[in-house]
């Protein structure tokens, strides 16, 4: 009898990774590595025989790719952060898991920003090419210390809280603005204060620095009415993306002497096209520029490599990655069942996060606490940990770079404990929440956000019950109807919609007008109303009149809650929130 040889599983590797990360894989698996790269032709060639894929930002994952890879390739792994050149949404519908490694370059990117920011400070670029040129020019670059300067921080994630604590080590002073920041961490590491809003720093800060994922609610995050706010002596730095910064403004505060200098690593095309913004600070005399080195150390890309290598060889084994972009949030004996609540979940996660924490109402969601209540049927289930996760990913889906896809079953718990937030769970076995919707169907959900302190949760509950229910302003309810997901209720105020797509949520007096005047002002910009729903007061209770502008106005609050088609800018946003009559906007993206 001729024994069975049992194949090994094939890694492709086609471009240069870390040799300590591949050594982990040679021993178990056969790994093709081609360090000088692949074309797109030979890797539609290659992947038809390979189970796992390893790529850092040069080669292209196409859903082509993905096609032609068939069933046989389980993972893609990308020896970075950023998964731009790969298709994730056609590996998720193929199946495939993507796993990276977003931890791996968090000392090399926050270095790099200190080094720009000792570079701007005493003028380095300028002294280096003025001094190979053979000029001596010692008091054309005095300098400025940056002991005892205060160093603004935007995003106090990872990178951010590892600068914060490099500045501080300095003799910085350092404020941060994070409406998503763990208040209790920032204070630990030594963050002096978080402010509510960007521009309340920008006034006192010397040096700013800019730690976000880009996102639509992140570009152009510092513009020219930003810069009219810092000292002329400020100097700003991003090592982030390219967009968090408009260059054409930043070019302009430059040239007019608004602030003192920048240190630039990312732009928003790279390489910068000739005779564009970028170009011309890549150029400008008052600007310290490096091509994208952020994460270029020795050290960063080791540990990248052995980073994904160690979760390519977990999902070969059939075990969890740990950072899976888009491992999905329910085990397949789940599934059938807790899908459509946990898509209904991570949406009410989303839409608390976008209308409850937007910028425009900076209250956060570090340091919250939250109450999930699950009703009738659903309060029975044996495992909510698939509907935690959906929460916890969808209350950061909004400002990470993933969306939320890196959270899963196995680190949602300590995704939310690094942002602060306390979630209990509550099984309710009696059928629906509050809405009169809800009270219908077998199964509902509540979520409900609280600001107490620990150990003061039965007081507040008490105190809410009394009030009838609960103080109803930061209440979101919803249910499940055949495979379609509604809200039910939003704060105050009763709804039926389905959370899908762009959405516009107005807040505003219910007077004659409103619709035909908020209508007007969509037209102007081209923006095409696909769906619109009136919502009233959840409670009939008398309401204490509402202030608009200092005046005094009596008569019931209603939201209108709009699906639209169209780019939605900051203009169309502040000329809705200028009408007579509305309170405030949020744009919510799910």
């Amino acid at each position: 009898m001729t024994a069975l040889t049992l194949r090994k599983p094939r890694i492709l590797v086609p471009e240069k990774v870390s040799p300590d990360g591949l050594a982990l894989l040679s021993t178990e698996y056969e790994v093709d590595s081609r360090p000088k790269s692949v074309s797109p032709q030979e890797l539609l060639a290659l992947i038809p025989d390979v189970d796992a894929l390893i790529v850092r930002s040069e080669t292209k994952v196409t859903a082509e790719v993905l096609r032609a890879a068939g069933s046989r390739l389980r993972v893609v792994a990308r020896a970075g952060v950023g998964v731009d050149n790969i298709d994730v949404e056609a590996a998720t519908a193929g199946g495939i898991i993507v796993v990276n490694s977003p931890a791996g370059n968090i000392v090399a990117a926050a270095e790099h920003t200190v080094a720009l920011l000792l570079a701007t400070a005493r003028n380095v670029g300028r002294a280096d090419r003025t001094t190979k040129e053979g000029r001596w020019e010692r008091g054309k670059l005095v300098g400025v210390e940056v002991g005892r300067k205060t160093l603004g921080i935007v995003g106090l994630g990872k990178v951010g809280m590892k600068v914060a604590r490099m500045c501080i080590g300095l003799g910085m002073r350092v404020i941060g603005f994070d409406p998503y920041a763990n208040p209790d961490l920032a204070r630990q590491t030594g963050v002096e204060r978080l402010v509510p809003r960007l521009t309340d720093m920008l006034p006192e800060i010397d040096f700013l620095t800019i730690h976000t994922p880009l996102l639509a609610s992140t570009l152009d995050l510092i513009g020219a009415a930003e810069f009219k706010l810092m000292k002329p002596t400020t100097r700003v730095l991003n090592v982030a993306r390219g967009g968090v910064y408009n260059e054409a403004a930043l070019l302009d505060a430059l040239n007019n002497g608004t602030i003192a200098g920048a240190g630039l690593d990312v732009f928003t095309k790279e390489p910068p096209d000739p005779n564009t913004p970028a170009w011309e600070l890549l150029r400008h005399e008052k600007v310290v520029a490096t091509p994208h080195l952020g994460a270029s150390t020795v050290e960063a890309q080791e540990n990248v490599a052995v980073d994904v290598c160690t979760q390519v060889a977990a999902v070969l084994r059939g075990e969890l990655p740990t950072s899976a972009v888009n491992a999905p949030l329910i085990l397949p004996e789940e599934y059938r069942a807790l899908k459509p609540y946990a898509k209904l979940i991570e949406r009410m996660g989303a839409l608390y996060t976008q209308h409850f924490a937007s910028a425009t109402t900076p209250v956060g969601i570090g340091g919250k606490y939250f109450e999930l209540v699950y009703h009738g049927e659903l309060a029975g289930v044996s495992s909510s940990r698939p509907l935690l996760a959906a929460l916890v990913r969808g209350l950061v889906s909004s400002f990470s770079d993933t969306k939320g896809r890196h959270v899963n079953i196995v680190n949602a718990t300590a995704v939310a404990r690094e942002k602060g937030i306390v979630i209990r769970e509550i099984h309710a076995h009696s059928v629906g929440g509050s809405g009169d919707e809800s009270s219908v169907y077998a199964s509902s959900v509540t979520l409900r956000a609280l600001s107490v302190p620990e150990g003061t949760d039965n007081q507040q509950q008490d105190h809410e019950k009394k009030e009838g229910g609960d103080s109803g302003s930061q209440v979101i309810e919803g249910y499940v109807s055949g495979n379609n997901i509604y809200i039910s209720r939003l704060g105050r105020f009763k709804a039926s919609f389905s959370p899908e797509g762009t959405l516009l949520i107005l807040y505003n007096f219910d007077e004659p007008g409103k619709i035909g005047g908020v209508g007007s002002v969509l037209g102007r910009y081209g923006i095409n109303i696909s769906f619109m729903q009136v919502a009233s007061l959840h409670s009939k209770r008398p309401q204490p009149p509402v202030s608009d502008g200092g005046v005094r106005k009596k008569g019931d609050e209603a939201l209108m809650i709009l699906g639209i088609d169209g780019d939605v800018t900051k203009e169309v946003i502040e000329d809705l929130r200028t009408a007579e009559g509305i309170l405030n906007v949020s744009l919510i993206q799910l």
